[in-house]
């Protein structure tokens, strides 16, 4: 079969590029780091190329069917000749006796050249009906390649600012615990604080140091993942320009969700009709073996023969021939193997429209929970940020309570500890927001 039928195999996207060789400090916004790792990014580049081999294809199908012209050259030197014997009364002889004949020179050469043409062949026509589909695949493939490639920058831009918030929030809470513990031990030492005191703030500032330490080297992990994603080499001294507070306001937009849907635009739902359509071919084909297939051809050849290699001789005699005709084929019987095929073809198909329904419940599904998960997204948001204000009041209540011998180590801890976790919470809030906007915005496509 002719090689446009590759066009009906499974759908295939690559993975593999290079990394964009970043020498100096590069700061990148949001949006610039993602139109950065849309060109840059390794499954990017391969998607484009995927567009411009789907392309090659289209014409590889396409040329297949057009005129085709083949040269072929041929020597021969027959060390030992074949000999045949026939009766000698041909040549006078007696009857019933036979003479040894041989019926070439022992040294031939040949040269011909011959066009072909397609005229008629019913799976040439679906090939090239299908060229279209698979550049259509290739392309969806390529957008739902660069909302992949946004979804994974967004995230890890965004894993970076909580790395850096934290980073920065450790500092300032061992600092102030160090502090604490430099008081409370001067006390102790005069004899006027308890020593469990000390322990309870050397527990706190303990586990404060380790996360401090573990929040700096995800710092560097995820700053990492971040160049990975762009495109960048890994150990690439990029910087952020956004911090994570701003950039979590700008993703606050609540009349995302009353966006009009049209379930046309989302890039799951234009694979499926891809399926679809490469379905719909595969069955075309199917049906086209049954059909006859004519093909012209015409050839033009010469021939020359020796005792020795006298071929490039001007008196060297060439003998010319040339043939035209015609091949057609006609499918008569196969058993039923062809109605079997185009059989199965058809429940293939039947099935990818099943999966087609089955796809656009699923992408409305989808919609109406990210929805949801915005809007919960949003509303934790609000409700970190309150948080965080309330269990600084607590923390510093108590720590006035503390010094004045009102309260109880425990009690600061309590309160300390509080503060942390409401501080985490609100940087968490803020990445979530950040990541179910893109989230939602990648459904919706507009």
């Amino acid at each position: 079969m002719r090689n446009h039928l590759i066009l009906l195999v499974t759908f295939l996207a690559a993975t593999i590029g290079y990394s964009q060789d970043v020498t100096e400090t590069s700061n990148f916004t949001l949006e610039e780091a993602i139109a950065f790792a849309l060109e840059n990014n390794y499954s990017a580049i391969n998607a484009n190329r995927d567009i411009e081999d789907a392309q090659k294809q289209k014409w590889e199908t396409i040329a297949s069917g057009l005129p085709q012209v083949n040269a072929g050259i041929s020597y021969q030197n027959q060390l030992k000749q074949p000999v045949t014997v026939i009766p000698a009364e041909i040549f006078g002889g007696e009857p019933g006796t036979y003479a040894e004949v041989v019926f070439s020179q022992p040294q031939s050469a040949t040269a011909t050249a011959t066009l072909t043409q397609q005229i008629f062949d019913g799976s040439y026509i679906v090939g090239v009906q299908a060229t279209k589909a698979f550049l259509s695949y290739s392309q969806n493939n390529k957008e739902k390649t660069d909302q992949d490639v946004r979804k994974a920058v967004t995230e890890a831009y965004g894993n970076v600012l909580l790395a850096t918030e934290s980073v920065t929030i450790f500092e300032k809470n061992k600092e102030a615990l160090e502090k604490n513990l430099y008081e409370t031990e001067k006390l102790y030492e005069n004899g006027l604080g308890e020593e469990e005191s000390v322990e309870q703030l050397q527990i706190t500032l303990s586990s404060v140091d380790n996360q401090l330490k573990n929040a700096i080297r995800l710092k560097s992990i995820t700053l990492q993942m971040l160049n990975v994603v762009m495109g960048i080499a890994i150990d690439a001294p990029t910087k952020l320009s956004e911090n994570l507070d701003d950039l979590a306001q700008k993703q606050i937009v609540p009349e995302l969700t009353e966006e009009d849907f049209n379930i046309e635009n989302n890039v799951d739902y234009k694979m499926a009709l891809n399926l679809n359509e490469q379905r719909f071919f595969e069955l075309k084909l199917a049906k086209s073996r049954a059909l006859p297939t004519l093909n012209a051809f015409v050839n033009y050849g010469t021939a020359a023969y020796a005792d020795n290699f006298d071929f490039f001789k001007s008196e060297q005699q060439w003998f010319n021939s040339s043939i035209l005709g015609l091949d057609l084929n006609i499918p008569i019987f196969s058993s039923f193997k062809r109605t079997a095929s185009t059989a199965r073809a058809k429940i293939a198909l039947e099935k990818a429209k099943t999966q087609l329904s089955e796809a656009e419940e699923q992408i409305r599904l989808q919609l109406e929970s990210s929805k949801s998960d915005y809007i919960l997204a949003i509303e934790e948001y609000d409700t970190a940020k309150n948080n965080l204000d309330l269990a600084e009041r607590i923390e510093n209540k108590n720590q006035i309570k503390y010094k004045e011998g009102l309260a109880s180590s425990f009690e600061l801890r309590q309160a300390q500890t509080q503060l942390y976790d409401a501080q985490q919470g609100y940087l968490q809030s803020m990445v979530e927001v950040i990541n179910k906007k893109t989230t939602l915005e990648t459904i919706i496509n507009n």
